[in-house]
């Protein structure tokens, strides 16, 4: 949170408790998120001690969770569009062969060369 967001709230908490009970308010909410911060950290630490090494491996969906958010479709247009000779990964990490994926484009016309005309396209 900002520092203008901290005010806000703490102007608005002065207008609707008062500032007889503000206080009471902000203690019982600073109690109230180290006592959350608490049972997620003790959740968490039974998880590694009952998973062990599976709790590792449950961190690999996550991450790729996060890699398709990181998706953009107009960056997978681009690149579908202007061939981006950059290598792609799959989501394991591996690398692809693009050129296996792509469909095959003719290539570009030379200076002064005429594109092909299609009569019974026109």
């Amino acid at each position: 949170m900002s520092l203008e967001h901290l005010a806000v709230l703490l102007l608005a908490g002065l207008f609707i408790l008062g500032p007889e009970k503000l206080p009471e308010a902000a203690a019982w909410a600073g109690r109230t998120m180290r006592q959350v911060r608490g049972f997620a950290a003790d959740a968490q630490q039974q998880l590694r001690s009952e998973l062990g090494d599976e709790y590792r491996d449950l961190r690999e969906p996550l991450r790729q969770l996060n890699e398709l958010r990181g998706l953009d479709p107009r960056r997978a247009v681009a690149n579908y569009l202007l061939d981006d000779a950059r290598p792609t990964t799959t989501l394991a990490g591996q690398p692809t062969n693009p050129a296996a994926n792509s469909v095959e484009r003719p290539d570009f016309l030379r200076p002064g060369e005429r594109p092909p005309f299609d009569v019974e396209a026109t």
